[in-house]
């Protein structure tokens, strides 16, 4: 699973390369950003907000936005997967969607801590290189969307997400973040819908078990 959805998500970074120095930042920036920043959803915000002629400031705030979610997703991997100290550092770089989502959907601990390293590390690998090449060629490859790259990543995240749909709860919850994410994507920035979508989802979430607890 985490080779597959590595390969999958990894292979888009030739969209991001593509996008960004055609943004306006070079080849060394752009690679900078994959390897430093490595989180697409930033990343994405970072040169849209650039490529919209916004400041330094501006972008900086969009992709630290976005970026919040993986402070959480940290918390609930270092309960989850118990690392030692000294591979914490590491694993905060490789805390990503792809990672987390690979991690916590096995049930014994040890394929936890295989799934997030095959995850974290093959996407990092993949991520970095395929943005080198996308830098490179920019515009010559054409409609990026015609090569299917744009809708890879969510594919990867279909195939995670559609096993672990078993019970009432997690069809509703899945069915709100869907239509929150709907609703506000044509109103809100790029990025900013699948904010408003955890949000939503976790108050109604928050909700259901209060609903429950309840005598």
């Amino acid at each position: 699973m985490g080779l597959s959805i590595a390969v999958a998500v990894g292979v888009y970074g030739i969209s991001f390369g593509a996008l960004s120095v055609g943004s306006g930042l070079d080849v060394w920036q752009t690679c900078a950003l994959s390897a430093l920043m490595f989180t697409g959803g930033s990343q994405f915000a970072f040169i849209g907000v650039v490529a919209g002629q916004g400041t330094g400031a501006a972008a900086w705030a969009a992709a630290t936005l976005l970026g919040i979610r993986n402070g959480v997703y940290g918390m609930q991997l270092k309960a989850l997967i118990r690392p030692p100290g000294r591979l914490i550092p590491l694993m905060a770089q490789l805390t990503i969607d792809e990672s987390t989502a690979t991690a916590t959907a096995q049930d014994d601990h040890d394929e936890r801590v295989r799934g997030f390293w095959t995850a974290g590390v093959g996407v990092y690998v993949l991520w970095n290189a395929s943005t080198l090449v996308g830098a490179l060629v920019g515009n010559s490859i054409g409609d990026l969307s015609a090569w299917g790259l744009d809708g890879a990543a969510v594919a990867a995240f279909l195939g995670l997400l559609w096993p672990r749909l078993h019970g009432r709860d997690p069809v509703a919850i899945a069915v709100v973040a869907a239509l929150a994410t709907l609703l506000t994507l044509p109103l809100l920035p790029p990025g900013i819908p699948v904010l408003v979508a955890a949000a939503v989802t976790a108050g109604w979430w928050a909700w259901r078990r209060r609903a429950v607890v309840a005598p």
